[in-house]
């Protein structure tokens, strides 16, 4: 079973219709395109001094689990979101990402927020990471359980095989044993050119690829979740108050300054200040 593969130019509600149809399907699909040529040049650009200064080896991770996970290989350009204006003004607002959202995690919240923005540059040497699936850091969720995350990966340059493009387990999503683990052969590499991005359900096991050649592979993970769970990235500490106030209000409130107000659905509110919303109170100039 391959990966299917969908233009980012198409008709809107065509393009929502053959990405929802696909991520049930299959649990992934390539977006080709997401970023064109001229947004993809302008963003690496902006990544490039911020990729070259950091270091695989600078060992600062919340623990050793996580340490492992990634290896020594690979360079960490992180909490994107608060260091890249063309990431939050162009690709966090992306409609692509707008349409797969609106299918896939709108139908259990109010909002969706983002949950990481991270550029991973896999170095010569790094190993396959081991099996996972990007919902199980909220493993206390009562099982089963809707989607919880809709995440991504973006090719910032060509990614192959060799080079340690993200490879997927096709229909891992519909497994019923969360205990079994692909064979050899259920992996698929998820080849694509620069700009175009791998999407994939939070319950579709992954990982990152081996990159067997001598160069760098630079992608980046771009997830979103319910907006009323916590994220495994920060954005408040990422994208503080006074950088908030400068982005537009889209993105703004898919970085969590948006209260999750559920009360028309019989729920309740999240996230509020002073019980109001705080997108709002930025908007009027009082936060």
């Amino acid at each position: 079973m391959g990966i299917s593969h969908v233009a980012a130019d198409g008709p809107p509600d065509a393009l929502a219709d053959a990405l929802a149809q696909a991520l049930e399907a299959d649990g992934a699909v390539i977006v080709d395109g997401l970023l064109d040529a001229d947004l993809l040049a302008r963003f690496n650009a902006e990544l490039e001094p911020m990729v070259e200064a950091a270091r695989p080896d600078h060992g600062r991770f919340v623990n050793d689990a996580v340490a492992g996970f990634f290896g020594d290989r690979t360079r960490h350009v992180l909490g994107v979101a608060g260091k890249s204006r063309i990431f939050a003004n162009e690709v966090l607002t992306h409609p692509v990402y707008r349409a797969a959202c609106d299918r896939v995690l709108l139908p259990n919240c109010a909002r969706y927020r983002l949950n990481i923005a991270h550029v991973m540059d896999r170095g010569p040497g790094s190993v396959r990471q081991w099996p996972h699936r990007d919902q199980d850091i909220w493993n206390h969720m009562p099982v089963p359980h809707p989607e919880l995350q809709l995440a991504s990966v973006i090719a910032l340059v060509d990614f192959t095989a060799d080079n340690g493009a993200t490879v997927v387990v096709p229909g891992s999503h519909r497994w019923e044993d969360p205990r079994r683990m692909p064979t050899e052969d259920e992996w698929v590499a998820a080849e694509m050119p620069a700009g175009s991005a791998v999407i994939y359900l939070g319950s579709t096991i992954h990982a990152g690829g081996s990159n067997t050649t001598e160069g760098w592979r630079r992608g980046m993970h771009v997830s979103y979740c319910l907006g009323w769970l916590r994220t495994e990235e920060n954005q408040f500490l990422a994208v503080p108050l006074d950088a908030a106030r400068t982005l537009p209000r889209e993105s703004q409130e898919l970085l969590g300054y948006a209260a999750h107000d559920a009360i028309a659905t019989g729920g309740g509110y999240l996230g509020t200040h002073e019980v109001q919303d705080p997108v709002e109170l930025i908007a009027r100039g009082e936060l």
